[in-house]
């Protein structure tokens, strides 16, 4: 590595030893006065002119923005903006109607109302607002399920699907009113979430469940409009497997197809496609996309219209568009119950597509997008556009594309495109009737091609996080297969998952010292670390909590190389033999306690029957006065247990990367501490932050054995005050197990077996699971 930019730049500390207790000593904290909700209550409930007046820019943001505007520099380019994003909006009103399954004049109401409600309420100034095809589907998948043909059917008449025998007219009102009174519930479920602040919702559907959910929308919208392209009768199939069900529909009836409505369809998709990519190619060059869309359907309805399709081919046209407004409806109110499910799926999504665009440009053009606001703005478009008989709105890509990429600088942009789609809706909605349905499917199918392509995004995933990549492909097929609002909530629950499965195994690695320095890596990543000599430094990588503590444990066994619990229970069950031997005089005991074998070798031998009789009389003549016993547990035994070797004195738990504990986190960790004091390894925390400290003392986990000065300020800290320690310890002997023999005891160990802290410590899963639940 080449060190060079940085200089020869070098710095030396000279510091003490640090743990917590001297720490605090020598640096007092801060009182900290919290609040009373009472205070808080107050504060929050003051009023002065200046809060009321930001109260209200804040709730209506065109009172910030508006009297800052530049007419003389910003309103030609917003004119021109406004023009161009009006006209597609004009037809992709039209086109995605389709998909919502009402009749297409109200795609055009659905491009206009919410527009004029976001303007005045929106923090974006670059987002067009209006249909987007994935939400169109999922309230057409409401309406389809609430109003199926089925039920308009003509009394007296075969059931062959002909649309000659559906009463129309009462199945389009249906539907309408459906889908507006979806649309008014919407609205208010967003104006709850924003009123409440719950903008932080969206956080939850990461850009690969986004990506997966709008790739397998993209799939339904494409079998959706296929089925018009070639103008074939199909079913309408609702929930789990409906798109394979449509499929087979459509390749069942393939024979049916409209050869006239085909062709159109075909080349007007080609010509999108085409012009779109040269568009696309050419952008840096065009001052305005050629309107590609707005070319294909005015082409498109002159030539049905002269050569009478409908008449002569049978060709499937728009028909009828409604000639101005249409009053006002009353949501059906009883409707609620049957789609608030659907309701508030469509409105995450159509909330998490528009925030997300909204920042997205945002940061190009460097201003701030306040997600709660937008739940507000986007709740009252859909609140006020149900009302008036629209379908959900969101925003659609090309759409705010268009608006930034031809110069648009405020929401003032999006007035004129309203005004656009006015003069559509007033005057010339009635010269589009004669247009083929299929041109308008195939102008829709031309619009997925951006997310069509999001397909690519998954090999990068899996190179990048192969749990992303999972949640894409979980949630796509999810949403293929069970539908769009059954599919959003499985890939939802799926990410969740992988959170949980990501933090149930916590990484847990072994440190070594980089040489002459404070710092610390990990052993099994750099070479040439310097590991201190009976000491061990575990370094945890994850949140502790009740899920994740066993394979914490695990992980402090690995690195170890011993089991604590198992230690304690071979060292007990071997003493107990010494014992017996003592007193049958096979072994002798020096004054100072230190056994001394008569011949009896440590073959490593693990009996599962215990030999031990206590009712066994004692052998004549033995003296069995009170004696300590001195055990060197890593050299041979004189009795046949094998005792696991212990090569650590000391261990340091690094706790720097610890971001939080739970009650069931700090009882276990207090009781893993208890089992390695118990066979003489002094555990030490290191790093740990302010705020787990407080932790842990809310938690009781320190007492009369657990003492703040265990918890060192640094890695470093705890490595030089345990080489001192031991460097200045009595003697070098080997790490030692005492005991007290007692002359009349014919059971001296039962009371350590009864002890309820032996009976803690030797079952802490128990323990914890007691606590847990």
């Amino acid at each position: 590595m080449d060190l060079s930019k940085y200089g020869n730049a070098k710095y030396l500390v000279r510091r003490p030893v640090y743990a917590e207790p001297s720490f605090q000593e020598e640096n007092e904290k801060k009182e900290i006065v919290r609040k009373t909700n009472r205070e808080r209550l107050k504060n929050s409930c003051s009023c002065s002119g200046r809060r009321v007046l930001l109260v209200v820019k804040s709730i209506f943001p065109i009172l910030d923005w508006l009297p800052k505007y530049r007419w003389k520099e910003w309103i030609i380019s917003d004119i021109i903006s406004g023009v161009s994003t009006g006209l597609v909006s004009t037809l992709q009103g039209l086109s995605f109607a389709l998909l919502a399954s009402v009749p297409v004049g109200y795609g055009l109401y659905s491009a206009f109302f919410p527009v004029l409600v976001y303007c005045f309420l929106g923090t974006s100034k670059h987002l067009s607002i209006g249909p987007f095809p994935v939400v169109s589907l999922m309230v057409g998948g409401v309406v389809l399920q609430m109003a199926p043909e089925e039920d308009f059917r003509i009394n007296g008449t075969d059931t062959s699907g002909s649309e000659a025998l559906i009463d129309v007219k009462a199945m389009n009102e249906k539907r309408v009113l459906i889908s507006g009174t979806l649309c008014f519930l919407i609205g208010i479920i967003q104006l709850i979430l924003g009123i409440l602040q719950i903008g932080f919702i969206v956080r939850y559907l990461g850009e690969p469940l986004v990506g997966g959910f709008t790739t397998a929308a993209a799939f339904q919208v494409l079998v959706s409009q296929i089925k018009q392209l070639l103008n074939v009768p199909t079913k309408n199939y609702n929930g789990i497997l409906s798109i394979i069900y449509t499929i087979i529909d459509i390749f069942k009836n393939i024979a049916k197809t409209n050869i006239c409505d085909l062709i159109a369809g075909l080349l007007s998709f080609i010509v999108c496609v085409i012009v779109k990519e040269f568009n696309e190619r050419y952008k840096h060059k065009l001052r305005v996309p050629i309107p590609i869309e707005i070319i294909v359907t005015v082409v498109a309805t002159g030539i049905s219209y002269g050569a009478k399709f409908e008449k002569n081919f049978g060709a499937g046209i728009v028909k009828s568009i409604p000639s101005g407004f249409v009053k006002p409806i009353t949501p059906d109110v009883s409707m609620f119950s049957e789609m608030i499910g659907s309701a508030f799926s469509t409105g995450i999504v159509a909330y998490a597509v528009a925030v997300s665009v909204a920042k997205v440009y945002g940061t190009k053009n460097n201003y701030p997008i306040d997600g709660n606001q937008e739940f507000i703005a986007n709740g009252g478009s859909n609140l006020i556009g149900g009302i008036f008989s629209c379908f959900c709105s969101s925003t659609a890509l090309s759409r705010t594309a268009i608006q930034e990429g031809t110069g648009g600088k405020t929401q003032l942009a999006s007035l004129v495109s309203a005004i656009v789609v006015l003069i559509a809706i007033m005057a010339l909605g009635r010269l589009l009737e004669p247009l083929q349905k299929s041109v308008l499917a195939a102008i829709c199918i031309a619009n997925l091609k951006g997310m069509f392509w999001q397909i690519r995004d998954v090999p990068k995933l899996w190179r990048e996080n192969k749990w992303d990549s999972l949640i894409w492909v979980f949630t796509c097929i999810a949403a293929i297969i069970l539908g769009l609002d059954l599919g959003l909530l499985a890939g939802l629950v799926f990410g969740l998952l992988t959170v949980v499965l990501r933090v149930q195994f916590p990484s847990c690695c072994s440190l070594g010292n980089v040489a002459n320095t404070d710092l610390y890596k990990d052993s099994k990543i750099y070479k040439n670390l310097y590991e201190p000599d009976g000491v061990k430094i575990v370094r945890f990588s994850s949140g502790i909590f009740y899920g994740n503590i066993e394979g914490l444990k695990n992980g402090i066994k690995k690195i170890v190389g011993f089991d604590s619990v198992r230690v304690f229970t071979k060292r007990t069950k071997a003493l107990r033999k010494i014992h017996k031997l003592i007193k049958k005089g096979e072994l002798t005991t020096t004054k100072n306690g230190v056994i001394t074998p008569v011949g009896i070798d440590n073959l490593g031998y693990d009996s599962q029957d215990d030999p031990e009789d206590p009712q066994g009389p004692e052998k004549d003549g033995i003296q069995t006065k009170e004696v300590e016993i001195q055990v060197d547990w890593n050299s041979e035994l004189p009795v046949k247990v094998s005792v696991p070797k212990v090569t650590i004195h000391s261990i340091i738990f690094d706790f720097s990367q610890i971001t939080f504990l739970d009650v069931v986190a700090v009882k276990v960790l207090k009781l893993i501490f208890k089992e390695f004091k118990r066979i003489d390894v002094d555990p030490y925390i290191a790093a740990c932050d302010d705020n787990m400290l407080k932790k842990l003392e809310d938690c009781s986990f320190f007492d009369d054995t657990m003492k703040l000065d265990v918890f060192f300020l640094t890695v470093h800290d705890a490595v030089l005050h345990v080489e001192h320690t031991q460097k200045y310890k009595n003697g070098n002997d080997p790490i030692l197990e005492k005991i007290s023999l007692m002359k009349e005891s014919k059971a001296p160990f039962e009371h350590l077996f009864m002890d309820p802290a032996y009976q803690e410590l030797h079952e802490p899963d128990e323990a914890m699971r007691a606590l847990a639940f």
